[in-house]
């Protein structure tokens, strides 16, 4: 997994506030462990999406906080289609 240049503690502290930063811009309610897994997860998801377009993102936290909360978004949209 890709982890931006941030190390395995970074992508934890920084995928745990992109997934609480998408929880509530998406209005959902999940617990902080959640929250961690969707914006790690949700990071790694759209940084291969991205990489299968071509486009670079780049590296360190800032790109990494961003790339994981819009892919944590997608994750919860995606969670909530399937549900419905």
């Amino acid at each position: 997994m890709d982890l931006n240049g941030v190390g395995l503690l970074g992508a934890i502290i920084v995928g745990g506030l992109a997934g609480w930063l998408a929880e509530r811009f998406m209005r959902s309610n999940m617990g902080l462990l959640m929250n961690i897994i969707l914006g790690i997860i949700g990071a790694a998801f759209l940084n291969f999406l991205l990489g299968v377009l071509g486009i670079y993102t780049g590296t360190g936290l800032l790109v990494y906080l961003i790339v994981g909360f819009v892919g944590a978004c997608i994750l919860i949209a995606l969670a909530r289609a399937i549900r419905r």
